[in-house]
């Protein structure tokens, strides 16, 4: 299938997302699910990330950010490009391109819209996030911004599709705190987790109906 095609497909999937379902595969234990958290936590800020395709010899291959190491609730993690929504941003599109552009110097003007996935709760920061689809026809030498990114990690989206990428693990947080049996996306030597493995969740569930 060519990349075009795969696009086409893929905002047809859109309309009608797995959702919560789909995030249960990456959900640690006892982590409630956006609807239900949202009922107790009416104020929430709003936020958007990035979800950029492309392709590079005849692979769709997407991008993840590595936090730097700070002490802080996301210190060192593995995210998309995103953030907050600004009182100035028209939309969490807009949001997202913003942020996009910010944190690894990705032209807001680059990325053709392609669609939403569904919207993710984080309580320890109280955001609601969007994950926002573009896709880019031919991607530039992206710079990381020195304050907000340690690294830009480039993955084939199919290593989702591979169940030896699944795992799960004990994680230790900070105060000695120890969560059991964590799961995560295995990519490129990272592990990917929480929100963000979440979302790449939703995302596996989807291209599962694509590539076949």
């Amino acid at each position: 299938m060519d990349f075009i095609s795969f696009v086409n497909e893929l905002k047809g999937q859109l309309k009608a997302l797995p959702g919560e379902a789909a995030h249960n595969e990456l959900m640690p234990l006892n982590r409630q699910f956006t609807s239900e958290a949202l009922k107790k936590k009416p104020n929430f800020r709003r936020s958007a990330v990035a979800i950029i395709l492309y392709q590079e010899h005849a692979i769709i291959k997407s991008i993840l950010i590595q936090r730097p190491s700070y002490d802080g609730i996301h210190g060192g993690q593995v995210s998309f490009p995103g953030g907050k929504m600004d009182e100035s941003d028209s939309s969490l599109e807009f949001t997202a391109r913003r942020e996009a552009f910010e944190e690894i110097d990705l032209p807001s003007s680059l990325g053709i819209f392609i669609g939403k996935l569904s919207e993710i709760y984080i309580p320890p920061s109280n955001f609601l996030v969007e994950p926002n689809l573009f896709y880019v026809d031919s991607l530039p030498e992206l710079t990381p911004d020195e304050r907000e990114v340690e690294s830009i990690i480039h993955f084939a989206i199919n290593d989702l599709l591979n169940p030896d990428n699944l795992k799960t693990e004990d994680m230790q947080f900070e105060g000695g705190f120890t969560r059991k049996n964590v799961p995560y996306y295995a990519i490129q030597g990272y592990k990917v987790w929480g929100a963000t493995g979440m979302i790449l969740a939703e995302l596996k569930h989807i291209l599962v109906k694509i590539i076949r």
